[in-house]
């Protein structure tokens, strides 16, 4: 089991950063492939980056590719998404992942993760 604490999200104007944070418990952190997801208001859950358990791996939706970076420290078992150059379109709530089955499942489906934050709001204003 692990539970996942969201932190960072604001209000930021367009063209900001924001950096997230997802603190995780136990000791078995760098044992999970972990990701970053996102609601809008009226939409569905989307994925939006996510970095593999040892190798750092990381893989992105179109969406954000360029702009945000996933990265993890496993000695703080935590999992950070540097947003960069937001814009009014990426206001939604940002969710922490995380998934220790390694399920065939791919890694953009939110089936795969078994474990999520609360999630942080995230406003991006024109």
């Amino acid at each position: 089991q692990v539970q996942l604490v969201e932190s960072g999200g604001g209000l930021v104007q367009a063209g900001g950063s924001l950096r997230l944070s997802c603190a995780a418990s136990g000791r078995t952190f760098s044992n999970y492939l972990m990701a970053w997801f996102r609601q809008s208001q009226g939409k569905e859950r989307e994925f939006v980056a996510t970095i593999s358990r040892s190798t750092g791996s990381t893989y992105y939706a179109d969406s954000v590719k360029g702009r945000f970076t996933i990265s993890r420290d496993n000695a703080k078992n935590t999992v950070y998404l540097q947003m960069n150059s937001l814009k009014p379109e990426d206001t939604a709530v940002y969710y922490c992942a995380a998934d220790q089955s390694y399920s065939t499942i791919t890694y953009y489906n939110e089936r795969r993760y078994g474990f999520w934050g609360q999630g942080t709001q995230v406003t991006v204003s024109t």
